[in-house]
């Protein structure tokens, strides 16, 4: 299992997330986007809608149509469209995470102390690979760990 650590000093988690799930979707991963916060979920979805001509295809959990979503977004981790991948939008890990393929945490400056703490736990689990991912501007990013 794969923990990408994206810490968001440049842009919103909505200015970042798009360019991130569509590399997810090139990957042909099934993407599950999670935040506890709704108003947050609400501007991802929007941000998703409109990347350029080519809009990422997604929708909020609960739908009929779940399971066929190439990319949902949910206020928790149930998993109605089989993502292999985990966006964790609000900067908080979820027990249960570890379950996916690849799990992208992604946090500010208000969720940083959380996400090192999550860093520290899972240090020398096995089968666990960390990296961690510092925004030198929009889109710019730079392996630092």
């Amino acid at each position: 299992m794969r923990v990408d650590f994206y810490q968001l000093s440049q842009t919103p988690v909505e200015g970042a997330l798009p360019q991130l799930a569509a590399k997810m979707r090139e990957a042909g991963a099934r993407v599950l986007v999670v935040s506890a916060d709704a108003a947050q979920l609400t501007r991802i979805s929007d941000a998703l809608w409109a990347v350029k001509a080519d809009f990422l295809a997604h929708a909020p959990a609960g739908g009929p149509h779940d399971a066929r979503q190439p990319i949902l977004l949910a206020d928790s981790l149930a998993n109605p469209n089989g993502a292999t991948f985990l966006a964790l939008a609000d900067g908080l890990w979820r027990e249960g995470a570890e379950g996916f393929d690849r799990v992208f945490l992604l946090f500010d400056g208000q969720t940083i102390e959380g996400a090192r703490a999550t860093w520290r736990s899972l240090d020398g689990r096995e089968e666990m690979e960390r990296h961690y991912w510092r925004q030198l501007a929009p889109g710019k990013w730079e392996k630092a760990g």
